[in-house]
Parts: structure tokens; sequence; C-alpha cells
């Protein structure tokens, strides 16, 4: 299951650091699936879709911190738990119900996003 930042978010921006696969943006910023990982260039995602990694997407929030469901692995593989939530100061950091994943799952994308 992704984290997802909710709108009880003060944007202090504590999280964002902390996250192993740079999955957090600060509102409003475009993200790319290269940031933070090893991938390079045209890529083809675990459910098939070909994306290029350098490529800009859009901002899921323009007002608060948010994270990309495909990058975050609850830091699985790095962390006992997920760091952004054992930082916020607000507990916005929660799981995410629309995005439940197997811990399988997550170590795959891990494992996918640092080319291991």
């Amino acid at each position: 299951m992704a984290i997802i930042i909710t709108d009880e978010c003060i944007n202090c921006g504590a999280c964002e650091p902390e996250c192993p696969n740079t999955a957090i943006y600060e509102g409003a910023d475009d993200w790319r699936y290269k940031d933070g990982t090893n991938l390079k260039g045209k890529v083809i995602l675990p459910d098939g879709t070909e994306v290029d990694s350098d490529e800009a997407q859009t901002p899921i929030s323009d007002e608060i911190y948010y994270i990309v469901p495909g990058k975050c692995t609850e830091c699985k593989g790095f962390h006992d738990e997920p760091q952004c939530a054992a930082v916020c100061p607000v507990d916005c950091c929660i799981p995410d119900d629309n995005h439940v994943e197997t811990e399988e799952t997550l170590l795959n994308r891990q494992a996918f996003l640092h080319n291991e």
C-alpha cells in the first residue's frame, strides 16, 4: 500500500528528504521517474506502461506535498517503517486505501526503481 499525504499537511517539508525513492514532492512541482532512482531514458514500468523517465510529470497536488504512488515503496527494502510518517509532525502521512499493495509488490518496485 502506498502512503498518501492528507490535506492536513502544513507544508513543513520534513517528509521530502526522508524518502529513499524521491517519491515526495512539494505541491505544484513536476515530478520525474528518474528522480532519486536509477531509471534512465525510456523504461517499461511494472504495469507494462512505457514512459520516459526524464519527462516531467504533472503534479498530483498544487497545494500540499504529495507522494507519487508508483514510486512509493513504504520504505520497504530501506527501513522498517515509512520514514515520511515517522517524521511528520501532524501525522498526515497515512496508508492510501486506493493503492493497496502487497509487501512483495513493494519490494519488487524498490528493486525496479533502483535496478537491483
